[in-house]
């Protein structure tokens, strides 16, 4: 799954993210995973991040391989995750997302509330 986002999102595949997620899982504290998959090779993933103590619930890292897009799979993935939500008590949603995602979130339901500007400090 990560490996697939790292080359969808045009970074190099490290163990990192991987690694940090399986540290996430060992918390147990309801993060999940989701992938699609077309025979055996998954062409889409994202997770959902219930906040504690909140009504809402996190959809992130939510990529599909550029051959697979326009299919409605990235949809479908988000529709489920947020009815993992709705099950989890967790009406609301929240999600950072890119020019690509945002419309098919939009169209889901989701409001634009306002946009963030990414970036890497270095000393």
């Amino acid at each position: 799954m990560c490996a697939m986002q790292d080359d969808v999102f045009g970074n190099p595949v490290s163990d990192e993210m991987a690694l940090q997620l399986l540290n996430r899982l060992a918390r147990n504290d309801g993060m999940q995973l989701w992938i699609a998959e077309v025979a055996g090779e998954i062409v889409s993933a994202g997770r959902l991040e219930p906040v504690t103590g909140t009504q809402f619930a996190g959809i992130w890292g939510g990529a599909t391989r550029e051959a697979w897009r326009g299919q409605g799979i990235y949809r479908a993935l988000t529709g489920a995750r947020a009815l993992a939500a709705l099950a989890m008590g967790k009406p609301l949603i929240h999600s950072d997302s890119t020019e690509c995602s945002r419309p098919i979130l939009e169209r889901s339901g989701l409001v634009a509330v306002l946009t963030t500007t990414p970036y890497s400090w270095s000393r």
